[in-house]
């Protein structure tokens, strides 16, 4: 079955997504985001690393900093964020290439490691991009933040703003991979960082409030229910969806 195409009004979205959008919020939010990288994946040691929907490249800049390894490449369906990405003349950066959102230019199993952070919750056909990211890679580490509550289609508007199309809690989160053929390998349950809680709360009570919240979901079983957002490292099987 062949790729589905990218909806032209999403593609007309982000392709401009990185002209005149908020940098300081995305490097900070970056930084969080390969806190969790390392931190599940550290310990492999991977040599070459394929960033999928790589943005403007903040996260790259954070993985680029610190070492995290060899050789970085990436894809991005935005022309702007692939300027953005350019320009940053990262180190360890070897290639980045646009890509039309579902089908990845890389051959099987090229890559020992493929990340993709915060990206999942606004695609359309996000089983077509799992397929292809389980094809170029070994290991796969997705992240995606946790929007469900209650009541949640009173927030469309919400949510739509952000380009968030699909709501995941964790559990639906893992669903969706184990049907897909993963094998989950190690999770994270994320709250949110003391500088992103800055950035996001500017009132005191606001970040008391908040912190209180997170402090007693961090310490209860609700933690894996409803944390700020859900990082995983997985290992695909080989196996396709079974039904029945």
């Amino acid at each position: 079955m062949p790729n589905a195409p990218l909806s032209s009004s999403i593609q007309n979205v982000y392709d401009q997504q990185y002209v005149n959008s908020d940098a300081q919020w995305r490097e900070i939010g970056a930084r969080q985001k390969a806190d969790d990288i390392i931190k599940l994946c550290q310990k492999f040691n991977f040599k070459k690393v394929l960033d999928v929907g790589a943005g403007d490249g903040a996260v790259l800049k954070e993985l680029d900093s610190r070492g995290f390894t060899e050789n970085l490449h990436a894809v991005e369906i935005s022309g702007s964020g692939i300027e953005k990405i350019n320009e940053r003349q990262l180190k360890s950066l070897r290639e980045v290439k646009l890509f039309d959102g579902y089908t990845i230019p890389y051959e099987d199993k090229a890559f020992p490691l493929a990340t993709c952070s915060h990206v999942i919750e606004h695609v359309e056909h996000p089983r077509l991009l799992l397929r292809e990211i389980a094809r170029v890679s070994e290991y796969q580490f997705f992240e995606v933040p946790i929007d469900f509550s209650l009541f949640v289609d009173r927030k469309i508007d919400h949510f739509l703003s952000y380009g968030h199309i699909n709501i995941y809690t964790p559990a639906l989160f893992k669903f969706l991979l184990k049907s897909e053929g993963f094998e989950v390998i190690d999770e994270l349950f994320l709250f949110f960082s003391d500088e992103v809680v800055s950035y996001l709360m500017k009132d005191w009570k606001q970040r008391l409030v908040y912190k209180t919240k997170a402090f007693l979901l961090e310490n209860s079983p609700l933690r894996q229910v409803k944390p700020n957002a859900y990082a995983v490292l997985c290992k695909h099987t080989g196996a396709g969806v079974k039904i029945f």
